[in-house]
């Protein structure tokens, strides 16, 4: 049986699959947002500018298809403020999740 006579299509890539910088004309704007992440603790919200200019670069050299930026999540309502991290006091207070309960559980279809 031969394979190759069968109709072949080519289907473009997915969204958010985007050739990658060989040529390396983005990676200044990479490398500021990776330390700014590091610098950051991974809080992306704090690098919020960076990445959108790294994107940009991306989207000016045809590296990923041009798209509206407040589409991809830096609109001004997007924007994280006064974010706070989750300190881990009731953790640290010895909180163990589902330790309150007691005795066995019955689930809804069980005969009580």
């Amino acid at each position: 049986m031969n394979f190759s006579s069968a109709k072949q299509t080519v289907k473009p890539p997915q969204r958010g699959i985007f050739p990658l910088d060989h040529e390396s004309e983005c990676k200044p704007y990479m490398e500021k947002y990776v330390s700014c992440l590091k610098d950051q603790h991974d809080k992306h919200h704090l690098c919020r500018e960076l990445s959108k200019d790294y994107l940009q670069c991306r989207m000016d050299r045809q590296l990923m298809a041009s798209e509206d930026l407040d589409k991809l999540g830096y609109s001004e309502e997007a924007k994280v403020e006064g974010a706070v991290e989750y300190d881990k006091s009731k953790e640290k207070d010895g909180f163990v999740a589902g330790k309150h309960i007691d005795g066995r559980m019955k689930w809804w279809f069980q005969s009580r």
